[in-house]
């Protein structure tokens, strides 16, 4: 395996990803600025469905932007590419798309709760306070744990890493 692959690395490969996101969310800006009214009621009347609607305009596209472009030859995003690095399984081997499936949903679950707790937030819901307010503490607590956790692995593996049985190693 080769040298472990310092944090500040995979965050520069994500702000770099994120420039593409912000770009795909500005087109969706334009769109929905035209589509106003037909898409004002999925965000305003049913928290599910805002949350939903959120989650296929948004959530899905990037979730699948980084499987799929974790699991090709290439082994990783945009950004991966651009600072050298690449996902492998444990033995450097690129990622199979379901493994890849795998981690991406791993690594996003903080971001999709996020989004649940915000929509029940927002739009009033039959959920008691106490259940969107206790998701919410959980969505801090696995980013939290999801930062830290390359600290405290020999291969600086986050904690959706391990699970998933991957590494992230500079590209060869």
């Amino acid at each position: 395996m080769s040298k472990q692959v310092p944090i500040t690395t995979r965050l520069l490969a994500f702000l770099w990803d994120y420039i593409l996101i912000s770009v795909y969310i500005c087109f969706l800006v334009i769109i929905f600025i035209v589509a106003r009214p037909l898409l004002i009621p999925l965000f305003t009347l049913n928290p599910l469905i805002a949350e939903l609607s959120g989650f296929l305009l948004i959530t899905l596209p990037v979730y699948l932007y980084f499987a799929i472009s974790e699991s090709t030859k290439l082994q990783g995003s945009w950004g991966k590419r651009k600072m050298g690095i690449a996902v492998a399984n444990l033995n450097g081997n690129p990622l199979s798309l379901g493994k890849s499936l795998f981690r991406s949903t791993l690594k996003f679950i903080p971001w999709e709760l996020a989004h649940f707790t915000i929509w029940h937030m927002a739009i009033p819901s039959n959920y008691p306070s106490y259940v969107i307010y206790t998701l919410l503490a959980l969505v801090y607590g696995l980013a939290f744990i999801y930062l830290l956790s390359p600290f405290w692995s020999k291969q600086r593996q986050t904690l959706y890493d391990r699970i998933a049985r991957t590494v992230v190693i500079y590209k060869k």
